[in-house]
């Protein structure tokens, strides 16, 4: 989406560009960009994206949601009276941005549903008085990148559809992994990473991307737990040795889901579900195995390689959505256990900092404290 903002706004010569995704009677800020805005080369998909624009004659993108037309528009401040839409001057009124020139797309599918708008500006700039009208040329192409937007969001509400059934029969399978536990996990896996980004100034659309990969992958982390026996994962008591070598395998069975599957999203799904038991000590599992769990070969030495991953072998992603699933696992009733109070669950994240887990992802986690309660708040499930 971002790609599309970008390439679309250089061949309209816009400064500003937005991808709005309609929900219900409204329209999210999904994706926005704008130069005069923005430091060179940082884009933001979120400094809107808690606001919403209703889908009514009260703005040019709700018109044009609410009409299906196109509407392109020389200078938003001097509309005609006749005209069946307002300018929301508001946003400029925030940011300090002057709108003039504005051009909005409704992205509609085959079913003619509108599933949101892209939407163009330009700036009077220091110039007021000069206006850069969009051309009919540029209606061309912002119907182009309008219809390749939609494909986008049909593919990606396919995607989450998918993935919210696996998680569903994951859920069925499973009375622990429900779907406040799935929310939770992915919620404090964003937390967590939201802050190794900061601190190593990774930012743009290559973080929004990875962000959003680590929210899938992390509501994924369990699903290999359909794959397991309802004796095994309906039972009230604790595992046998050989039972917990069973229930091990679900990391696997969950990573061999995604084998075929050649999207990004998806190696960074088989990449967290085969990992995130994995320990900082190198003492968890499944360890290094291929797919079908047999163990792998060490090139170095031409030995089998029995032993978990350690460190930094462990996916970074992996190692968060681990630490995220232990802590949310420990604050809640399972089956064979009460929850642990926050000071207990506190006290094991530190005693286990270097054993089981990312010794920066620890600190991490005690410096975003705040935001990971809020977050099982606002989560509240079981």
């Amino acid at each position: 989406m971002e790609r599309i903002l970008t390439e679309a706004r250089a061949l309209v010569a816009a400064d500003a560009g937005t991808i709005y995704l309609r929900e219900g009677d409204a329209l999210r800020f999904a994706f926005s960009q704008n130069d005069l805005l923005e430091q060179p080369g940082r884009h933001s998909k979120t400094r809107f994206s808690s606001l919403m624009v209703p889908v009514s004659a009260r703005s040019i993108a709700g018109w044009c949601a609410m009409s299906c037309e196109l509407v392109n528009v020389a200078d938003a401040y001097q509309l005609d009276e006749s005209t069946p839409y307002r300018f929301d001057q508001s946003y400029d009124a925030v940011t300090g941005y002057r709108t003039r020139s504005v051009i909005a797309m409704p992205l509609r599918n085959s079913s003619d549903q509108v599933l949101g708008v892209l939407q163009f500006l330009k700036s009077g700039g220091d110039s007021p008085e000069v206006i850069r009208p969009f051309s009919a040329e540029d209606e061309l192409i912002v119907a182009h990148f309008a219809s390749m937007a939609t494909v986008v969001i049909e593919r990606a509400r396919l995607t989450e559809t998918v993935i919210l059934r696996m998680i569903r029969m994951a859920e069925a399978r499973d009375p622990g992994e429900t779907m406040a536990h799935i929310e939770r996990v992915a919620a404090y896996s964003l937390v967590i990473f939201d802050e190794w980004a900061r601190r190593r100034g990774f930012e743009g659309p290559g973080f929004e991307r990875q962000r959003d990969r680590l929210r899938i992958a992390a509501k994924l982390h369990d699903v290999g737990k359909i794959g397991i026996s309802d004796a095994l994962l309906k039972s009230p008591r604790r595992f046998t040795p050989d039972e917990m070598r069973q229930m091990q395998q679900h990391t696997v069975i969950g990573a061999r889901l995604f084998i075929d599957s050649p999207t990004q999203f998806d190696e960074t799904a088989q990449e967290v579900v085969l990992n995130h038991h994995e320990r900082w000590d190198g003492t968890g599992y499944p360890g290094y195995v291929e797919l079908d769990g047999r163990p792998t070969i060490d090139p170095a030495t031409g030995l089998t390689r029995l032993t978990g991953k350690r460190g930094e072998d462990i996916p970074l992603f992996a190692r968060i959505v681990g630490l995220a699933d232990v802590v949310d696992a420990l604050s809640s009733r399972r089956s064979y256990k009460e929850p642990w109070s926050e000071d207990q669950v506190l006290k094991h994240i530190r005693d286990e900092s270097g054993r089981h887990f990312d010794p920066e992802l620890v600190d991490i986690f005690f410096a975003r404290l705040d935001e990971i309660r809020s977050v099982r708040v606002a989560h509240m499930g079981d």
